[in-house]
């Protein structure tokens, strides 16, 4: 990658544990983004605690440390898919879960089981809003909360400035393309337990960061134009923002 930021081994230390989670979103926002992380770009202290007595519940570790670094941070949270203010934090309507993440149209929510809030890094699930409200579950989704948020800072990032970001419908060509181009990172492929399917899996190519969503999209996020008008050439298709 770059002398300054090196993400893949950065992408390491998240996976490993919450310290390194923090510090892959602080040097990710610097070097990516483009806007390093400032004293203000946190919910404060106050805001986390006034959520807590709302709601009668402890915060896990995790959940308060990530407000409390970028919780205002909209563009590395919420371009597409919502992180909810402090203020918005509820416990669902069956009382199994602490929701914090909504899906940009309401498809699912992301959340952390009332009986593991105890944890400092507890593990995140997903639950799918399904017409039929009788079938809905809490699902596995990533096994820590500070890998999730590692994961949002992620994908958030592939909804940002269209001359950077693309969608492609994939198919298996582009997905052995994909594979033969690019260097998988280390985020384990989620959700976990698949019957079927490769899950979601992340990719690093010469300055572009790419998602494969089970086999059935692609999506990119180069640091220039240029970056990824190059993964476009190496990974032929009918790209959503290629204008060329």
């Amino acid at each position: 990658m770059t002398h300054q930021f090196n993400l893949s081994a950065s992408l390491a230390g998240a996976v490993a544990g919450r310290s390194g989670a923090w510090t892959f979103i602080r040097d990710f926002a610097a070097h990516w983004d483009g806007t390093a992380l400032g004293g203000s770009d946190g919910c404060t202290q106050a805001e986390l605690d006034t959520a807590e007595v709302r709601l009668g519940l402890r915060l896990p570790a995790a959940l308060r440390e990530a407000y409390l670094l970028f919780g205002r941070r909209r563009d590395l949270t919420s371009n597409h898919d919502a992180l909810l203010d402090p203020a918005n934090l509820y416990v669902d309507d069956a009382k199994e879960a602490l929701v914090f993440r909504h899906e940009n149209q309401g498809a699912a929510s992301w959340g952390i089981l009332l009986d593991s809030l105890q944890n400092d890094d507890p593990a995140v699930l997903v639950r799918l809003d399904l017409a039929d409200k009788r079938a809905e579950r809490w699902e596995n989704w990533l096994e820590r909360l500070s890998l999730c948020f590692v994961e949002i800072v992620l994908s958030e990032s592939l909804h940002g400035d269209e001359q950077l970001c693309d969608y492609l419908d994939a198919d298996d060509h582009s997905v052995e393309l994909l594979e033969s181009t690019a260097v998988r990172l280390p985020i384990p492929a989620y959700p976990p337990g698949e019957e079927e399917g490769r899950g979601t899996r992340w990719f690093l190519g010469r300055d572009v960061l790419l998602r494969d969503d089970d086999g059935m999209a692609v999506l990119a996020r180069g640091r220039t134009a240029e970056d990824l008008d190059r993964v476009r050439d190496l990974i032929p298709g009918d790209w959503l923002n290629d204008h060329r």
